[in-house]
């Protein structure tokens, strides 16, 4: 009886620290940073760039705490997709979010070759200005001094 009592102990520890331990994340955004603290605008740590993996260390509301590279911070759950596993067992069956290379694979969807036959068929849309707004950048020092200057709340 104390045997399987120790044994149903364990294989509960056992669970419950899989669900808790840190788990990995793919970045779907083209380019993030990593701050130093989980607020915008906190100092950048590293940047990340689309389809790079970040291990999640913990949540803190609408952040996670990651590492990548040895490097420690913050960055917005709205730049990952998160992979999510349940167990099968005694919870119930096994299912799996798509991974993270399946998110990256459909991402690239609109590639070069594609968007060269819709030029072909559509030459009366202004490709120039997507792609100068897709390279236009703003610091992150430029856009404080904006919102500084204009009144505006720093977001959470």
């Amino acid at each position: 009886m104390k045997i399987t009592l120790y044994a149903i102990c364990f294989f509960v520890c056992i669970f419950t620290s899989v669900s808790v331990c840190a788990g990995t994340a793919r970045i779907i955004t083209k380019e993030n940073a990593i701050r130093e603290d989980c607020r915008f605008f906190a100092p950048v740590k590293a940047k990340v760039r689309y389809s790079e993996s970040v291990e999640i260390i913990s949540g803190e509301g609408d952040w996670f705490r990651v590492r990548y590279k040895g490097i420690s911070g913050c960055i917005h759950k709205s730049a990952l997709e998160e992979k999510k596993f349940t167990f099968s067992g005694f919870t119930g069956p096994q299912s799996q979010a798509a991974s993270g290379d399946e998110v990256a694979l459909a991402g690239k969807g609109f590639n070069l070759s594609v968007e060269q036959s819709f030029k072909k068929s559509h030459p009366e849309l202004n490709y120039q200005t997507v792609d100068i707004i897709e390279n236009y950048s703003i610091s992150d020092d430029d856009l404080r001094k904006f919102m500084i200057n204009g009144g505006l709340n720093q977001p959470r």
